[in-house]
């Protein structure tokens, strides 16, 4: 059974930063994991992505402000968020696709097979 567990959800000051954190397990390490979030009124949209060997994709509004990673030997995956603003204020989901399909299909939120049950994070201005 596959189990996405996400933690690190927080208030924080625009400006601040964050570290989430997605627990694994059900899963081996080769499937590409990803990063979501969805604001209050929004459709779920992708922020970033990881393959199994650590390429990395990003979508344009997070790009040079956030930074996911990976801990192979843990099964888990990161986001680093830096210079928060108001609009990244959502609920963070983490998920799992079934397999890697490489790094240029990381963003797209169909080959997402497994996903967690969301961290809250709230950027005040």
């Amino acid at each position: 059974q596959v189990q996405l567990v996400e933690s690190g959800g927080a208030l924080v000051q625009a400006g601040g930063s964050l570290r989430l954190s997605c627990a694994a397990s059900g899963i081996n390490s080769r499937e590409a994991m990803g990063w979501f979030r969805q604001a209050p009124g929004k459709g779920r949209q992708v922020v970033a992505g990881i393959t199994w060997s650590g390429s990395t994709d990003y979508a344009d509004s997070v790009k040079g402000r956030f930074t996911v990673s990976r801990d192979q030997a843990k099964n888990t995956v990161h986001l680093q968020m830096n210079s928060l603003k108001p609009e990244d204020t959502a609920v963070y989901y983490c998920a799992a696709q079934r397999g890697d399909y490489g790094s240029s299909r990381l963003l797209l939120p169909t080959l997402y097979a497994y996903w967690g049950q969301g961290t809250q994070v709230t950027v005040s201005s």
